[in-house]
């Protein structure tokens, strides 16, 4: 069975990601103050993180990730709202990128692009920046349980595939595939976050998180996002020596995360993303995005040279 990841790819080479939500929201000046992050306006401003998708779309981006990386019930509970708010913001986050979506298509009938349910890893919720060591202090099975009520609430709402972003640790994106088993029929992409070159943020290889997801069915990408440009290019290289799968890469724009003074530090990479997706997809990256502190205007950079524009008739003729 042919999933819609895997239809889009085939048609296209090489498909678009959208760039950073929670940063593009404070930018436009949200306040994500608080333990929900960007989930925050699912309550407060959905409109706004349905203008963001819409920006993206716009941009050129092939597929859009859901506002859910970092919305759990307990985390919305813990903010006053019922269970039952909980999950249903939760699964608003769906509704909302799909509603944009297909609103997007219907004046642009040329394309159809995707939408993407963020899952992020455990730490997220957590709000500690624990996303990028990995080290939670649980065990397998209670990462299990973790993700497969949450999976629970955003499938309810119908997804087209799962991203599985920022994932920390290899025992963790193990944890959500067995999670995964319960709904056979769901495809995803696993993205990792990475402390360098060759591992993953809690030291693992990544050849090795590549490996053993290169042998599940339900994983249909492997890649890493919200992780420093410098280390793309090799993690490239270790992931596509491990599995024939597509490549998905994301980072951020050159920054830095500091979760215990709760800023960002250092500047933007000097190379425009331009330049940096051409040398990925030439190192055999097949879906090119951006993560926090990317803008549109970055993944319009990247549509442009990832998709350029064919060359009208008319203008072929005046050569």
């Amino acid at each position: 069975m042919t999933h819609p990841l895997e239809t889009a790819l085939q048609r296209d080479g090489v498909l678009v990601l959208d760039g950073a939500l929670a940063t593009e929201l404070e930018r436009r000046g949200a306040d994500l103050s608080g333990g929900l992050w960007s989930a925050r306006l699912l309550r407060e401003r959905p409109e706004l993180i349905a203008e963001v998708h819409r920006d993206y779309l716009d941009a050129g981006a092939d597929v859009i990730i859901t506002s859910s990386y970092q919305a759990s019930v307990a985390g919305f509970v813990d903010a006053g709202a019922s269970r039952d708010e909980a999950a249903q913001l939760i699964r608003r986050s769906v509704s909302l990128a799909v509603d944009v979506r297909d609103d997007w298509v219907r004046s642009h009938s040329n394309r159809r692009p995707l939408v993407a349910t963020s899952v992020g890893p455990y730490g997220a919720v957590l709000a500690d920046g624990s996303e990028y060591r990995g080290h939670y202090g649980l065990g397998h099975d209670e990462l299990v349980a973790f993700h497969r009520n949450r999976l629970a609430v955003l499938l309810d709402a119908g997804v087209e595939v799962l991203a599985c972003e920022t994932i920390p640790s290899l025992t963790e994106a193990r944890a959500i595939i067995e999670a995964m088993a319960d709904w056979p029929q769901v495809t995803a992409w696993v993205s990792f976050s990475a402390r360098n070159g060759e591992q993953v943020s809690d030291g693992t290889p990544a050849a090795e998180c590549a490996a053993w997801l290169d042998n599940h069915e339900q994983v249909v990408a492997v890649g890493v996002n919200c992780t420093a440009v410098r280390h793309i290019a090799p993690l490239i290289g270790q992931l596509s020596s491990a599995t024939d799968k597509p490549i998905v890469v994301y980072p951020n724009s050159g920054e830095s995360w500091d979760a215990e003074q709760q800023r960002w530090r250092g500047s933007p990479s000097g190379t425009g993303f331009a330049t940096l997706a051409t040398q990925w997809r030439a190192a055999g990256a097949r879906m090119i995005g951006g993560c926090c502190r990317t803008r549109p205007q970055d993944v319009a950079d990247i549509a442009r040279v990832l998709h350029p524009p064919t060359p009208s008739l008319e203008a072929s003729h005046s050569r």
